[in-house]
Formats: C-alpha cells, sequence, structure tokens
C-alpha cells in the first residue's frame, strides 16, 4: 500500500527540477535484508522516469537511521549513553518516546485499552499530538521547499481511540501479564506502572497536527490493513494458526523487549511470550485481526 504512494513522491518531486543529486532520508529503516528496500524501490523509481526522458540519473545521497542497539556503527551505540547523560542533566522531559503523566488509574492495563478511563484516553492524545508536534517541527526544518515526506504510522481507523483497531495487540500482552501476576510471578504494582510509550492516531489526527504545524501541504492520506497472519489468505487458517502467533509474537518481542526487561527484568521474558504467543495464536482462530496503518504523503511549502 505504501509503495505507490512513496513512488508518486519521488517522481512528482524529481519532475519538477530534475535535481543533479536527490537525498533519500529513510527514518526507520531495520538492520538486515530489507535494510535498503525503501531505498532501492525509490531509486528505481528516478532511475525508470530517467530512462523514460533521456535525462541522465541523479546522484543519490541515502541517509539512514535507526536504534542505537542495531549494528549499523558503533557511533549509533553510543547515542544510549549520551542521551542519558543529558537525561540525568535536562530531567525527565528528554527522550524521543514518552508516556504521558496521569496513568494512575489505568490499572491492569499497559496501553490504552476498552476498560481505561477518559483521563488516560486523554492524557495519551496530549502526549502524541506533543510529540507529532516536536516531530514536525524538525522535518520541517531538515527539508528544503519543495521536499517530499512519506509517512507510515501505525495507526486506526476510527476516531475512538480504545477501539480494538487501535489497541487490540498490546491489550492481549496485558492478559499475558496479568495471568503471570495472578500466579505471583510478577507483582501488581509493577504491572500497574508499567505502560506503553506509544499512540496508534487515527487518520483525522494525523491531518490536524500537519495542517497545525503549517509546514507541509497534504497530498495524500490513506489507510490500509495488514493481516497479523500473512498466510491466512493464501492456507487454511488450521495450518497456520501456530506459524501466525509465533509471527505476531516474534514481531512484538522487537518492539516490546526492551521496555518489558527495564521495567520487570530479564527473568520474565521467555514466559511474557510464550503466554502471547499463545493468546494471539487463539486470538486468531476466533476472528480476523488486522494492524491498521495511515500513511501520508506531505511537500514542504
Amino acid at each position: 500500500m505504501t509503495k505507490p504512494i512513496m513512488e508518486e513522491a519521488i517522481t512528482s518531486l524529481y519532475c519538477r527540477t530534475f535535481p543533479t543529486t536527490l537525498t533519500i532520508a529513510d527514518l526507520g529503516c531495520s538492520s538486515g535484508p530489507n535494510t535498503f528496500l525503501a531505498v532501492s524501490q525509490l531509486i528505481k523509481s528516478v532511475q525508470a522516469v530517467c530512462r523514460k526522458l533521456g535525462k541522465q540519473p541523479p546522484e543519490y545521497q541515502v541517509l539512514l537511521n535507526d536504534l542505537p542497539g542495531n549494528d549499523f556503527n558503533t557511533i549509533f551505540r553510543s547515542i544510549s549513553s549520551f542521551q542519558d547523560k543529558l537525561k540525568n542533566q535536562m530531567g525527565s522531559s528528554f527522550g524521543p518516546y514518552q508516556v504521558p503523566e496521569g496513568l494512575e488509574n489505568n490499572k491492569g492495563n499497559i496501553y490504552i485499552a476498552s476498560t481505561s478511563p477518559p483521563s488516560v484516553l486523554k492524557a495519551y492524545r496530549e502526549q502524541f499530538q506533543r510529540d507529532f508536534a516536536y516531530f514536525l517541527k524538525c522535518r520541517s526544518k531538515e527539508l528544503m521547499g519543495g521536499g517530499r515526506m512519506v509517512l507510515t504510522i501505525l495507526g486506526r481507523k476510527n476516531e475512538d481511540p480504545s477501539s480494538k483497531d487501535g489497541c487490540y495487540i498490546w491489550e492481549l500482552m496485558a492478559m499475558a501479564l496479568n495471568d503471570m501476576v495472578s500466579e505471583g510471578i510478577i507483582e501488581e504494582e509493577k504491572l500497574n506502572s508499567f505502560n506503553i510509550p506509544q499512540y496508534t492516531p487515527s487518520p483525522l489526527e494525523v491531518k490536524e497536527e500537519v495542517i497545525k504545524d503549517g509546514s507541509f501541504i497534504i497530498d495524500r492520506l490513506e489507510v490500509s490493513e495488514v493481516n497479523w497472519n500473512a498466510y491466512d489468505s493464501e492456507f487454511s487458517p488450521s495450518d497456520t494458526l501456530d506459524e501466525g502467533g509465533y509471527s505476531v509474537a516474534k514481531c512484538m518481542r522487537a518492539v516490546a523487549e526492551p521496555l518489558l526487561v527495564s521495567h520487570f527484568g530479564e527473568g520474565i521474558i521467555e514466559e511474557v511470550f510464550r503466554r502471547y504467543r499463545e493468546i494471539v495464536a487463539d486470538c486468531m482462530s476466533k476472528e480476523k485481526t488486522e494492524f491498521i496503518n495511515v500513511t501520508i504523503s506531505v511537500t514542504k511549502r
């Protein structure tokens, strides 16, 4: 779903100015076989236009960025310790991801849930507005006038932050943790003080923040669905439940493990994700489950 939007953005940008140098920044690249996937697709799109118009291809400057723990460069690994020093000097407000304040009444949950009080939904929404506004401000300083940016954000379809398409995946994680609390493996106080620093915005919320910032023109804003189980459209669900549960648990582990280890310690990790995998597989056997992506393509004014 994102690929045609990216291709449209890069070809439109290139055909408007035919630059001799084209800079591409991937703000969320991985470390592995798909590290250069998005970049290669963009370059192929520009190359196709060049061949069609008989133009000399531009020089490409590619900027990659990801978590400090990935193996791009040992310099990246020093960023965490540098941030820790800044936190000590500047206070807890420093950092790229923030858990909002005022979540004391969200007991038993680790994110927005169907049982979360309105104050929790409000706290998460306002934190997203602050964080995304700051993100847009930084990107507006980096992009030249006429520059293009495509963002794909894990979000939701409707305006209710507690709806399933926005928070269900974390509710299942909370189920695994609550089971371990009931068995005395995890302290209840520990669980009640743990919250995920994420927000799944609706298309309207994304649009409103971009308009409020005022630095960008919105070219496209679309929503797409991605099945939790990548194979459920090709094979019998009964044959792929375990594989699907494993795949989702593995994906979520890449996101959640550092947060869980930091708060609960390493001793519970294997058990948490074993239970989580079983819960996810059971859920997938009973209903259709999807991730919702919100994709927006913008042009710098």
